[in-house]
C-alpha cells in the first residue's frame, strides 16, 4: 500500500489492473482511514484516467448486490454532484416526471454527501422503503414505472467510507463513479456532469458499452441542463454544443435554481413542485431535464418531448406516480 501511496502522490497513474485492486483492499477493509483520505485526496487534485476509473468500477461493481431487470427499458437520470451550486434536486423530480409519462425509471442514488440533500435524503423523508429485493423493485417498474436504488444497500462494503465523505463534506473521486455503478446497468442514462474533464471521461468509457446515453454538461460548471448557459453534450453520435434558444426556453439565474438549507426545506421544495406549485424557472428546469431524458428513450423532437413533460407535470400525472410508490 505504501508503494502505491508514493507511486499516487508521485503524480504516477495506475493501470487498470492496479486501480482494481486498489479498490478491492479498500472494499475488503485492508485500508485504513488515513490512506483512504490520502486516496480521496489525491483524485480531488487530478481526476483519474481512464484507466484508473476502468479499474474503479470493475471492483465496485464486482462487490456489489446487482438485480437483473433488463426486460424494462429503463432509464436512470443522475447527476455526479459535487458541483458547488446547491439547486433543489433537479434530477429526481425529472424521474418522476418522466415516469408520468408511461416511461420507466430505474434511480440510483444515495445521502448528500457534497450537497446538503440527496435523493435518499428527500425519499426516506417522504417514507419510501428502501429494498433490494429484485422482485419488490420489479413489481414497483411493472406497476408505477419507477423504482429507487439506494446505494448503500447494493455497495454495503462502501460503508466504510459514508462516515469520511461526510466529514469530508466535499466532492470525491465517488462522486464521479456513483453515476457509473447502478446496480441494474439500465439500458438508458442521461448523466449530468459538473466538469468538462470528467464529461470526456465518462465518453470514452461509454464508447465502449452497448448503452444509450447523453452526457450533458453546462459550461457554467451545473451538472443538469441548468438553463443558466449553454451546455455541451456527449451521445453516441458525437458531441454537440445546445444553446438555451436551441431548447425554445428562457435563461434562468442561477438564483431561482437554488435549494433549501436542509433535507426539509429541500422536500418542501420537490414536492412543490411535483404538485404543480413550483416556481416558473424551477419548472422550466425540471421539464427540459425530462425532457433531454424523453428523447434518450424515444428518439422523438425536443418540441414534442418537452410538451409531453409538461402534461405529466401540468396533469398530476408525476405527483401521482409519486403517491402510488409510496403506497405499495
Amino acid at each position: 500500500m505504501k508503494n502505491t501511496l508514493n507511486n499516487l502522490f508521485l503524480d504516477k497513474y495506475l493501470t487498470k489492473k492496479e486501480a482494481k485492486n486498489l479498490f478491492r483492499k479498500l472494499l475488503k477493509r485492508e485500508i485504513n482511514k488515513s490512506q483512504i483520505i490520502s486516496i480521496l485526496t489525491v483524485y480531488n487534485m487530478r481526476s483519474p484516467t481512464l484507466e484508473e476509473m476502468i479499474g474503479f468500477r470493475q471492483a465496485l461493481m464486482e462487490s456489489c448486490i446487482q438485480v437483473n431487470l433488463t426486460e424494462f427499458n429503463a432509464i436512470d437520470i443522475v447527476g455526479t454532484g459535487g458541483d458547488g451550486k446547491n439547486t433543489f434536486n433537479i434530477s429526481t423530480v425529472a424521474c418522476f416526471i418522466v415516469a408520468g409519462t408511461g416511461e420507466k425509471v430505474i434511480k440510483h442514488g444515495n445521502f448528500g454527501f457534497s450537497s446538503r440533500t440527496g435523493s435518499s435524503n428527500i425519499l426516506k423523508k417522504l417514507g419510501y422503503d428502501f429494498t433490494n429485493k429484485e422482485e419488490k423493485l420489479r413489481n414497483q417498474l411493472d406497476k408505477v414505472g419507477f423504482c429507487y436504488l439506494h446505494s448503500p444497500i447494493f455497495h454495503p462494503s462502501l460503508d466504510i467510507l459514508s462516515t469520511t465523505r461526510k466529514e469530508l463534506g466535499i466532492k470525491t473521486v465517488f462522486n464521479t463513479l456513483g453515476p457509473l455503478i447502478n446496480p441494474s446497468n439500465p439500458k438508458n442514462q442521461l448523466l449530468g456532469v459538473n466538469n468538462l474533464e470528467s464529461a470526456r471521461i465518462y465518453y470514452y468509457m461509454y464508447q465502449k458499452t452497448k448503452n444509450n446515453y447523453a452526457i450533458i454538461h453546462s459550461l457554467d460548471g451545473y451538472d443538469e441542463i441548468s438553463l443558466t448557459t449553454d451546455i455541451k453534450c456527449y451521445t453516441p453520435k458525437g458531441e454537440t454544443f445546445y444553446s438555451i434558444e436551441d431548447f425554445g426556453r428562457n435563461k434562468v439565474i442561477p438564483e431561482e435554481l437554488k435549494g433549501g438549507k436542509n433535507t426539509e426545506e429541500n422536500t418542501r421544495i420537490f414536492m412543490n413542485i411535483l404538485s404543480g406549485e413550483g416556481t416558473l424557472a424551477q419548472n422550466e428546469v425540471v421539464l427540459i431535464n425530462a425532457t433531454f431524458a424523453l428523447s434518450i428513450l424515444n428518439k422523438d423532437s425536443i418540441k414534442n418531448n418537452y410538451e409531453k413533460a409538461k402534461h405529466s407535470l401540468k396533469s398530476g400525472m408525476a405527483k401521482k406516480i409519486l403517491k402510488k410508490l409510496l403506497s405499495l
